[in-house]
């Protein structure tokens, strides 16, 4: 990387969604798309060639996909990062790209808040590495997971929690639109519903998620969980 400039790779087959995320990677600062590939095969090769400081990568592609691409990354060993920007909403696709490295994981179709979120947390993170040579653990916390909690406060997990089942969940939250309940959470990353609600609730206990109530007929309300501020 030079002149603080973060050189991007775009790997995805549409013809428009290449333009959008071209778009959207350009209008945040310290960004700048060095290539297009439409596919695996040939984003591979680019990597080699352009030396990318970070991949934008689609899963569903011709020749090779996505989750194959980035098994082969990491394969080659190649010092390269990937924010995935799919439409494969389904919970073994997303335990892949994560189990193989995926630093972010955005669903079709997205916004473009959405990606500058994803870039501004990338940046700050890369740039934080890069200028620090040791990390206590809520520091590291708090750039992964954007925990703002007292920085001389030593955050671990609680015993049995592990660390991408609880990045898949917030991953999962951050790309929805409204509250979502437990159930529907387990549903969507591919857990059983008490295991979900263990880590929801550690998430809340946090400051990570919100709680929103909804009350609807006879009994107990239902508690339907949030990323940041509760939705009014």
């Amino acid at each position: 990387m030079t002149n603080n400039i973060i050189h991007v790779l775009l790997i995805e087959d549409d013809p428009m969604v290449q333009e959008v995320n071209r778009e959207f990677v350009e209008r945040v600062a310290a960004f700048k798309v060095v290539g297009i590939a439409t596919n695996g095969v040939e984003g591979l090769e680019k990597i080699r060639a352009l030396r990318p400081d970070l991949v934008i990568l689609d899963i569903f592609m011709p020749q090779q996909d996505g989750i194959t691409t980035l098994q082969l990354i990491r394969l080659e060993n190649l010092e390269v990062d990937v924010i995935a920007i799919t439409a494969a909403n389904d919970a073994r696709s997303i335990q892949s790209m994560l189990q193989n490295g995926a630093i972010d994981y955005i669903i079709k179709p997205f916004k473009f808040e959405r990606v500058k979120q994803a870039l501004n947390n990338y940046r700050m993170l890369k740039e934080r590495i890069e200028h620090q040579q040791s990390f206590s653990q809520s520091e590291l916390d708090q750039l992964m997971f954007g925990n703002t909690s007292d920085p001389s406060t030593e955050v671990l997990l609680p015993k049995g929690m592990q660390e991408i089942t609880l990045k898949q969940i917030i991953l999962y939250l951050m790309n929805q639109t409204e509250s979502r309940s437990a159930e529907e959470v387990a549903e969507g990353v591919g857990l059983a519903r008490v295991t979900a609600r263990r880590y929801l609730d550690y998430l809340e206990k946090i400051g990570k998620v919100t709680i929103d109530l909804q009350y609807g007929g006879v009994g107990r309300p239902i508690n339907r969980y949030v990323i940041g501020k509760k939705i009014e």
